[in-house]
């Protein structure tokens, strides 16, 4: 069960609830739709709430009106919990909500994911989780955010960042592409994409591209297996050999595998191959390059075990990844 608290203010932008809510409804019934009917008693699923500070209902600034489940405050067992845009100037709707201030620290410190879009970001550095911490918001807001919270490192440059459970997103898009990424986590790589050609047939960039930002890029302390991630990063489309890299670096292969699986939890090989697949879907999307190219500029050159792997990351082939992602491109240019 993974439970999901949406937080509702006044002033909010509708979509920002609306649109990640049906995002992880589709999830949920695609997950469904694919789990044999012996096993569906057990399988996973979502608990979805909407709460207000006082358990009221919400109308949001276009007249909509949301009618929560429960008052925030009553809430105690989120996995992850939304926080909305807010449409203008976010200083009034932070007062109308201080209470749910230290409420917000009590769930970041139990290590609750909070997700904040936009100026409900504010909400966040509001109540102190972000000092000293990576952040973004709208970017019509980054001259008052910096001045507001100096201790916030405010990433302008990137649409997401994280820092250790909290996520910020500047915009609706970029929160939609924050809730695939926990799709993937919660469900499969296979429903996530799935989910993501459902709702977004145009050219997108991946969460974990380089929009994205990570305060804690690698999230261990092993410097050495730092410094081998940053050269598979640097160098994923040489012919990369295990055996060659464990030696550059002063180990054997076994001692190799062993601290980095350690620390990064997957072999280095399926670390490499995360790369590549991910560059490769990003190649896909933005480039003209034939399917061979494309392979061959990532580091691979056996066609069907190119295809075979990105099927097992994406869900589908590259070349039908390539034509569910650029339909609308091409009938708009036809």
């Amino acid at each position: 069960m993974l439970n999901i608290t949406f937080i509702l203010c006044r002033q909010m932008l509708a979509t920002s609830v609306s649109l990640p809510l049906e995002q992880l409804k589709a999830a949920q019934a695609q997950a469904y739709s694919e789990t044999p009917k012996n096993m569906r008693a057990g399988q996973a699923t979502l608990n979805i709430k909407l709460a207000s500070l006082d358990g009221e209902p919400v109308k949001t600034h276009t007249g909509l009106v949301f009618t929560p489940d429960a008052s925030a405050l009553d809430i105690n067992n989120s996995d992850i919990i939304y926080l909305p845009a807010l449409w203008r100037n976010p200083r009034p709707v932070l007062a109308q909500n201080a209470a749910l201030l230290p409420w917000l620290r009590q769930q970041a410190k139990k290590g609750v994911l909070i997700a904040g879009v936009g100026t409900g970001c504010y909400l966040m550095a509001e109540a102190g989780l972000l000092d000293n911490k990576a952040a973004t918001t709208h970017w019509h807001y980054f001259d008052q955010f910096k001045k507001r919270y100096p201790k916030v490192n405010l990433k302008q440059e990137y649409f997401i960042t994280q820092a250790d459970n909290l996520f910020c997103a500047g915009s609706i898009n970029s929160l939609a592409d924050l809730t695939i990424h926990f799709i993937q986590r919660h469900f499969s790589p296979d429903v996530a994409s799935n989910v993501e050609r459902h709702f977004f047939h145009e050219i997108r960039r991946a969460y974990d591209s380089s929009v994205f930002y990570q305060e804690i890029v690698k999230a261990h302390p092993d410097e050495d297996i730092v410094r081998m991630q940053t050269w598979l990063n640097d160098n994923h489309s040489k012919d990369v050999k295990m055996q060659d890299l464990a030696k550059q670096f002063g180990m054997s292969i076994r001692t190799f595998n062993r601290r980095f699986k350690n620390a990064t939890g997957i072999s280095p090989l399926n670390y490499l191959q995360k790369i590549r697949m991910e560059i490769a879907k990003d190649l896909l999307q933005t480039t003209n390059l034939s399917i061979s190219e494309m392979m061959y500029k990532v580091g691979y050159h056996d066609i069907a075990h190119f295809n075979t792997l990105f099927k097992k990351h994406h869900g589908t082939t590259p070349g039908q990844y390539r034509t569910t992602v650029r339909a609308k491109l091409f009938t708009l240019n036809n």
